[in-house]
């Protein structure tokens, strides 16, 4: 049964194209993934299935009965109320009454104990958490869920994912967790260029699905490249040489030329940028800081190597961020000593996204970091550095207060990078960032030539970042475990020790460089002499064509024919994917030395 039908939908904001004609049915038990690159429009779209915002054109059309509920990336807590009250925001009193055992239950399990709190004085982790009791406790036969893991932990973003999996109803969810999307979803929807895929898989089928649907879109655009340079090649020596052309030839030429060329995705690559680190780091002895009368982090030692990939993880509100703050000067320990070396430049990614003038243009704010920087291609000015981070000479002039949250996001890990940092210091770096960009920062992570601290929930991040992790827990006490976040869950249950003493990690080995390509002699030769083979083979299928055609009346011969064309169709293509082979190998060799 379809619970959910959107028609033609069609947005656009200026002369940007969000959604071209798209459309989205939603059936009983899907679980649907919906991705896309930040700045694309997905919010967007769950506010139009929402009914919360109209398209240009087209129509959502509900099955009777059928209720939404809705979490919004940012939930509204303007209202000065309480926890319980934000809850049952909207519902009646009646319903509120009943269910009121109900919701403490769930604001219990996902971590709120205090119901009667204003909603005010939470930090985001537990505003997070109220709005999503509030979506879970309404009744609905639909859920649309915006991020529902940002700002929340592993032990939270866990039992989310057991309450969705046993949801009878249908979902629609946008999340950057991949774990999380692998497990809950059984269906992946993909916002490129303004139109929507569908892929009746999980998160790890898409991948593997996506991948060979740009492989063979890629490939058949390289093969019509190939091809129009080989007739264009024809069409300029046969003027010369022959001074008539092949009309078949010609017509060929002119549909190859009038293809629209397949594009391929937009990608975000990171170049390693960063100042020269000296052999002492960062070394904090005996850390101790609390608040509000509780001790959060009790006589931490750390050492940090030079390579070291630290993951960050714990529980909302037990100092992670605070200990990341003290390491820049923002805030102050209350026992113990931070050291500094005297190479030491941090590059500092907060969770606020520091200050950004929304009044500012995106070129302006990059400017005032850095007009240039020099990467390992060489030095790079502030707006070519831009059009690597996705936007375009167009989108650099526009105000910051325009950019998509996610789009924000990407422009101030552009501005730390910007300032060629040899130390990371990363605050949930995956909040609001596409699994796309998280995949290239993620690249970028394992190349980077310097230390990186993470605090960060999401466990596909830190299984592929992190050599080491450290659990701040609730009593203060700092617990290390080697290995990535696989591995601390595996380990936990017999923990060792508060970390005591200061250790140091072995950085990890570089890849060895791949050999360089080279074309045979027996490659060249063929390369040299397969265009004539080529040629000559187009010649004799021209005359068995022509030959083919003249012959109407002999019905032996004209199967002979047949037969005989088939035959020399399939050498020809056969001889012409192996020059598109040849061409493209001399092309990478050619790239490869210049």
């Amino acid at each position: 049964m379809v619970l959910l039908n959107a028609e033609h939908i069609s947005l656009s904001w200026g002369e940007k194209v969000l959604f071209d004609d798209v459309g989205f049915a939603l059936e009983e038990h899907d679980k649907v993934g919906f991705i896309g690159v930040n700045g694309t429009g997905k919010s967007t779209f769950l506010r139009i299935l929402a009914g919360l915002q109209e398209a240009d054109e087209g129509t959502v059309t509900l099955a009777n009965g059928a209720r939404i509920g809705y979490l919004p990336q940012a939930p509204d807590f303007s209202e000065d109320i309480t926890v319980l009250q934000q809850v049952f925001r909207g519902a009646s009193t009646e319903f509120a009454q009943e269910r009121a055992y109900e919701a403490k239950t769930l604001l219990t399990q996902l971590g709120v104990a205090e119901f009667d709190k204003s909603v005010r004085r939470l930090s985001g982790g537990q505003k997070k958490r109220v709005a999503i009791a509030s979506a879970l406790i309404n009744p609905s036969e639909i859920l649309i869920l915006d991020e529902p893991t940002n700002h929340i932990d592993n032990e939270t973003a866990a039992w989310l994912e057991q309450q969705l999996k046993a949801y009878r109803g249908a979902i629609v969810i946008i999340t950057h967790d991949r774990y999380f999307l692998n497990r809950v979803t059984n269906r992946i929807c993909e916002l490129d260029h303004a139109k929507l895929y569908f892929y009746d898989e999980n998160y790890e089928g898409f991948v593997a699905r996506k991948a060979e649907r740009e492989a063979s879109a890629i490939a058949s655009e390289r093969k019509r490249q190939s091809l129009l340079r080989r007739e264009l090649e024809w069409m300029r020596r046969g003027a010369r040489a022959r001074g008539t052309k092949s009309r078949s030839r010609i017509e060929r030429f002119e549909e190859l030329s009038s293809r629209n060329p397949i594009q391929e995705a937009d990608t975000l690559e990171l170049k390693s940028i960063s100042t020269r680190l000296g052999k002492k780091t960062i070394e904090v002895s005996h850390l101790t800081k609390g608040w509000d009368g509780v001790t959060y982090i009790r006589d931490l030692n750390l050492t940090v190597a030079r390579k070291d990939r630290i993951g960050i993880v714990g529980r909302n509100g037990t100092g992670k961020s605070t200990f990341l703050r003290m390491l820049t000067g923002r805030a102050q320990p209350d026992n113990g000593t931070i050291e500094f070396g005297e190479t030491v430049r941090i590059g500092y990614f907060a969770q606020d996204c520091g200050h950004m003038d929304d009044n500012q243009k995106v070129i302006e704010f990059i400017r005032d970091i850095a007009e240039t920087v020099r990467t390992p291609d060489g030095t790079l000015s502030a707006s070519q550095m831009l059009e690597t981070f996705l936007f375009s000479g167009e989108s650099q002039w526009t105000r910051i207060g325009s950019l998509s949250g996610g789009e924000k996001r990407r422009l101030y890990l552009l501005s730390v990078i910007m300032s060629a940092p040899n130390i990371l210091l990363l605050d949930e770096p995956t909040n609001d960032l596409d699994i796309e960009t998280l995949t290239i920062l993620e690249s970028y992570l394992e190349h980077f030539d310097g230390a990186v601290l993470a605090v960060s929930h999401d466990r596909y991040f830190l299984d592929k970042i992190a050599g080491r992790i450290f659990e701040f827990r609730p009593d203060g006490h700092v617990r290390e475990y080697l290995g990535n976040y696989a591995d601390y869950l595996e380990k936990r249950g017999d923990a060792p020790e508060a970390v005591s003493k200061k250790t140091e990690a072995a950085p990890k080995p570089r890849k060895k460089p791949s050999e360089k390509l080279r074309m045979s002699y027996k490659d060249q030769y063929e390369l040299e002499h397969i265009e004539d083979e080529i040629e000559a083979m187009e010649q004799q299928l021209a005359g068995l064509q022509a030959e083919q055609q003249a012959n109407t009346s002999d019905f032996v011969a004209l199967q002979q024919l047949a037969g005989q064309i088939e035959e020399l169709s399939a050498k020809l293509e056969e001889r012409t994917e192996r020059w598109m082979e040849l061409q493209e190998l001399a092309e990478r060799i050619e790239q490869q030395n210049s």
